[in-house]
């Protein structure tokens, strides 16, 4: 066999150099362009409950004394969807939704899921309204503070119905989920006074409203917002 000459060495081995350096530059520019691996960003609503497993939470029927019956107007979810969340707080509250069925509204905060219904008596008018929201983060806690300042600015505030004058009056309620505040509306007008009752479990915020009974419905409002509170550990822990 014969050998190449020393000459043909050297000349070979220059040439082979550039391709060397070709392939080491290639590799390197190649590693670099590589997609670097990136975490899965975490679902911001994971492990809120949706608007259907809320529903399961309010209270039936059964809870409801005799006489009261749902209004279907009144009955509505967010159904196994979210939503994306909002937080508008006005500097002034518009005090009038505290006469109404969704009365957390009065916050400025809205959640990813809710669900809520209203129990009317047809022989005396009697209202009995149950909502629970979730909220992403700690929101609900803020809405407890929110509610808290909306209605020491609703001390007093018109009815938009009887054009009376109300009394809204709140307390911190203890004994109820991880906050709960309490608001009585009386007017000299009404034949019986108004409770509502926020309640934070976690990330929900259960909210009722009772006229039922001659305290202003407080015995039914608390008795509801416990009976929704404990509904709502058990959807937890069966989700």
């Amino acid at each position: 066999m014969r050998h190449p000459s020393r000459a043909v060495k050297a000349l070979l081995a220059a040439a082979a150099l550039p391709l060397a350096l070709a392939a080491c530059s290639s590799g390197t520019a190649g590693h670099s362009a590589s997609p670097a691996k990136t975490k899965a960003a975490k679902d911001p609503n994971a492990g809120l409950m949706t608007g259907t497993q809320l529903k399961k939470a309010l209270a039936p029927t059964s809870f409801f004394a005799s006489g009261f019956a749902v209004d279907p107007s009144g009955a509505r979810d967010s159904g196994a969807t979210y939503s994306a969340p909002s937080s508008s707080p006005a500097p002034k509250p518009d005090c009038s939704l505290l006469g109404g069925t969704s009365w957390i509204a009065i916050t400025g905060d809205s959640g990813v899921s809710f669900a809520q219904n209203d129990y009317v008596s047809k022989a005396t008018s009697e209202d009995i309204a149950q909502e629970v929201d979730t909220y992403r983060g700690t929101t609900s806690a803020t809405v407890l503070k929110d509610l808290e300042k909306n209605a020491t600015a609703c001390a007093t505030f018109t009815d938009s119905q009887t054009h009376t004058k109300v009394k809204a009056t709140g307390a911190t309620t203890p004994g109820l989920g991880d906050a709960a505040y309490t608001i009585t509306l009386t007017d000299s007008a009404w034949q019986n006074g108004t409770t509502l009752i926020a309640v934070r479990t976690g990330t929900d915020v259960v909210s009722v409203m009772s006229t039922d009974g001659h305290d202003n419905g407080a015995a039914t409002a608390k008795k509801l917002a416990a009976q929704i509170v404990t509904s709502l550990k058990g959807e937890h822990q069966r989700a």
